[in-house]
């Protein structure tokens, strides 16, 4: 799954009257996501596809926003703006595909192991560890099973279309990034404490730190260059070299695009005034002698001061609450000018 510019970005206003076919509850919410044919079809399959497609949504949609909070683009994915940075080859879009595959792999691998789903469970474990796994507490996350499903659910795109070619690419970084972060969780279970016998698991790694390393990636995204023919975006992928920058001898491996690397074809646009891409930075909070003068692209910035009132000097009383002191002071607000 995408963002293709007609799901939504967060969890579904969901009627609160009871459906009258209860165990068909969820191809509605199949429906209002807006699916191709297959993925509609698998998503009804299983009772908890739906839920998760939205969970995942909402959780990348929301990391996106977090891990660009300090840039012009901030990851505005309102309306138009989704759809039309989609419908271009830019870092951005490189990074919301990322980010969507890695979002409905993480999404999916813990949904199985926590039992909303019907087809899968905890992450399959050879010699009965999975059964010893489930007796201790520890419940693996099924990442081979959630590896299969978003790969069918994303289905295969043409390989003559480049644009095609580099979206499946760089939704393939998304959910290698989610592979490399699994970790291994052990639990000790035996006499008084002791580590005679332990039964480990596998984990993902928190959804906040994949989104960082997508992140780290979108920084360092490589541009490539298509001798293509625009009408039917049919090339092979190179990597474009800065002006001046002569090639050396010997073989050039290092201009081949790496599996791990996110990849785009066009420069973005400055994202500094309005425009189809973005609502520009004009009034966008920054943080002086930090960020101000990147986002508010030399435009300068106002300044405003405010009294705030906060808790502070916060205790732990027994038993068992928090005492706080009420803590008023003076800070500045800073926004950039039109």
């Amino acid at each position: 799954m995408m963002l293709t510019g007609n799901e939504p970005l967060s969890i579904l206003p969901l009627s609160s009257q009871p459906d009258e076919r209860a165990g068909k509850a969820h191809y509605k919410l199949c429906d209002r996501l807006k699916l191709e044919k297959k993925q509609r079809r698998m998503c009804r399959r299983d009772p908890g596809v739906a839920e998760t497609l939205m969970e995942a949504i909402s959780m990348s949609a929301l990391e996106c926003q977090y891990q660009f909070r300090f840039e012009r683009w901030n990851c505005t994915l309102e309306g138009r703006y989704r759809a039309n940075i989609l419908k271009r080859g830019f870092k951005e879009t490189a990074f919301l595909y990322a980010i969507s595959s890695a979002g409905l792999t993480h999404a999916m691998a813990k949904a199985c192991s926590a039992g909303r789903m019907e087809r899968c469970t905890c992450d399959e474990a050879p010699d009965l560890e999975n059964r010893k796994a489930w007796q201790w507490g520890g419940c693996g996350d099924n990442l081979k099973y959630s590896n299969k499903f978003v790969k069918d659910f994303l289905g295969k795109r043409s390989n003559k279309d480049l644009r095609a070619r580099i979206d499946m690419h760089n939704s393939n970084v998304g959910m290698k990034v989610i592979k490399a972060g699994v970790e291994t969780t052990c639990k000790c279970h035996g006499v008084s404490g002791s580590c005679t016998v332990q039964t480990c698991w596998r984990q993902l790694a928190p959804f906040h730190e994949i989104g960082k390393q997508l992140k780290q990636r979108y920084e360092t995204s490589i541009k490539l260059a298509s001798p293509s023919n625009e009408a039917t975006g049919e090339g092979e992928i190179s990597q474009t070299r800065s002006q001046g920058q002569q090639p050396s001898p010997g073989p050039r491996t290092e201009l081949i695009p790496r599996t791990s690397d996110l990849l785009h074809i066009e420069d973005s646009p400055s994202f500094c005034r309005p425009s189809k891409y973005s609502a520009g930075t004009m009034a966008r909070k920054c943080y002086k002698d930090k960020n101000c003068e990147a986002i508010c692209c030399g435009r300068g910035h106002n300044t405003q001061s405010r009294v705030v009132t906060r808790p502070c000097q916060c205790q732990v009383r027994w038993c068992c609450y928090v005492e706080c002191k009420q803590c008023t002071q003076r800070e500045e607000v800073y926004t950039c000018k039109g």
